[in-house]
């Protein structure tokens, strides 16, 4: 069965024209079948009322060869009649009318019987009916064979040749009528089915054009509907269907892009309106603590808590604003900077805050220049490397490595730390993403920093994968190289 489905045409458009010519094929072949066999049994009944309309005379003329007027009378058969005489069990004279001027001699219409044709005359029965007889060197023939005045039989038999040959020639004029009839319907089915599809095409083209639309984000503005919705017809209900599914899909598009921007502007006016409160604890902690009077130790570390939690409530405040202006698109600073240098400086910086991990650098001999704002590339590249000193315990080697090609600049950071749990990858770049097990967060992060990262890199139309396994994570980082972001 999976080699028929195999061969089967796969598109609904051949499927139809080959089904279309199958149906055609089946019922050209049954009226040609009809149409022989009835042509066929017409002919065979014209011969055998000829064979009975013509009696035993033949037979009886080559019994009595020399009876006057007979001869000439009774021997005046169409061409190719049979005749033959049986005595005793015995063949004593066999005749086919050629159709010469000596046919009124019966020896010159004289014909030998081979053993198998001779069998064949001996098993008619004589009953006078009409039965099938085949001469092999003569063709087939139908016989009658009736008892003589002298006891013996004679037979009688009228060809076929000419029914044969009247339905070959039946079957060869259908073979060519069918087959011209099977090319031109074939063509016209296609030109046909094609036209009828026309709607379904144009159900599928505009399902095209929606999934190469972004639906992943932003506003969508989905293409216009079918017009082929006539409830009345196949192709229209699957248009008005699609029709529907495309309100829908542009409806919940809608809602989740409206709840987005009301998200970000909640984001966006919270960061505000906490910045003034949290520069305020702030502040009145620092106060607090320079105060001349002395202070109980408890009260003193109470005010350090405070001032560190408020420090760090401002950089979580900072991180939220800055990726609710990434979101909402607004543009960054462009100008050509070399990456080279940007990673020296963050690389020293993570030296610096991580002494206990390893760190290797791998540059390209030449600067690597590309348009972009260095303020927020420095700050993904240096989010990258605090992830992978945060994650890894000391004494891991960390790999930082960028290289170009003339289409893209990648930047590589490899540690050789316990890796990132698989169920966590796919939410990796999620905002509040802390990873679990061998890389839990250790120094208050807030699980910003990666979401930060990959939102600057798209901003600037580059990527940011990671793969990993224990002992090896791997991020990259892509960016068009020259290219204005």
């Amino acid at each position: 069965m999976s080699w028929v489905r195999g061969r089967l045409p796969r598109s609904l458009r051949a499927r139809l024209i080959s089904g279309l010519l199958v149906l055609l094929a089946l019922a050209c072949a049954a009226v040609g079948i009809a149409t022989a066999l009835a042509l066929h049994s017409f002919l065979v009944s014209k011969v055998d009322d000829q064979l009975l309309q013509s009696g035993v005379r033949y037979a009886q003329s080559l019994e009595h060869p020399d009876a006057g007027g007979m001869a000439g009378d009774t021997r005046a058969q169409s061409v190719g009649t049979f005749g033959a005489r049986l005595a005793g069990g015995k063949l004593t004279q066999a005749a086919i009318v050629d159709g010469d001027a000596d046919d009124a001699d019966a020896s010159a219409d004289a014909v030998t019987l081979s053993a198998a044709e001779l069998a064949a005359v001996r098993a008619l029965p004589v009953d006078g009916s009409i039965h099938d007889l085949d001469l092999h060197a003569d063709g087939y023939y139908r016989a009658r064979a009736v008892a003589g005045r002298d006891n013996d039989i004679l037979i009688t038999g009228m060809p076929l040749a000419g029914v044969e040959g009247a339905v070959h020639r039946l079957e060869m004029v259908e073979v060519t009528v069918f087959a011209i009839a099977l090319g031109a319907t074939g063509i016209a089915g296609a030109l046909w089915v094609r036209l009828s599809l026309r709607p379904l095409d144009r159900v599928a083209a505009t399902a095209v054009r929606v999934t190469e639309l972004p639906l992943e984000s932003g506003a969508v503005a989905l293409p216009q509907r079918l017009p082929d919705n006539d409830p009345g017809t196949e192709v229209g209900q699957v248009g008005a269907a699609f029709n529907r599914m495309l309100g829908h899909v542009e409806t919940a598009l809608a809602s989740r892009h409206s709840s987005e921007e009301r998200l970000r502007s909640f984001a966006a006016d919270a960061g505000h309106e906490l910045r003034t409160p949290l520069a305020a604890i702030r502040g009145h902690a620092e106060l607090a603590r320079l105060h001349p009077q002395p202070q109980a130790p408890e009260v003193a570390r109470a005010l350090t808590r405070i001032q560190a939690e408020s420090v760090r409530m401002g950089a979580i405040v900072d991180d939220l604003l800055l990726l609710a202006r990434l979101d909402a698109g607004r543009p960054l600073a462009r100008a050509e900077l070399d990456l080279t240098l940007l990673v020296i400086d963050a690389v020293s910086d993570a030296q610096v805050a991580g002494p206990g991990q390893q760190w290797v650098l791998d540059l390209p001999e030449t600067p690597v220049l590309v348009t972009g704002d260095r303020d927020r590339l420095h700050q993904a590249v240096g989010n990258l490397l605090s992830n992978a000193r945060q994650h890894t315990p000391a004494g891991s080697t960390v790999r930082v490595r960028l290289s170009r090609t003339p289409e893209r600049v990648r930047l590589t950071v490899a540690d050789d730390g316990p890796g990132i749990p698989e169920s966590l990858q796919p939410t990796l770049f999620e905002r509040f993403t802390r990873g679990g097990g061998g890389r839990s967060r250790t120094d208050g992060g807030s699980g910003l920093g990666l979401a930060i990262a990959q939102a600057v890199v798209s901003a600037h139309h580059g990527s940011l994968t990671v793969s990993s396994r224990p002992g090896c994570t791997e991020f990259r980082l892509d960016l068009p190289e020259g290219q204005p972001s």
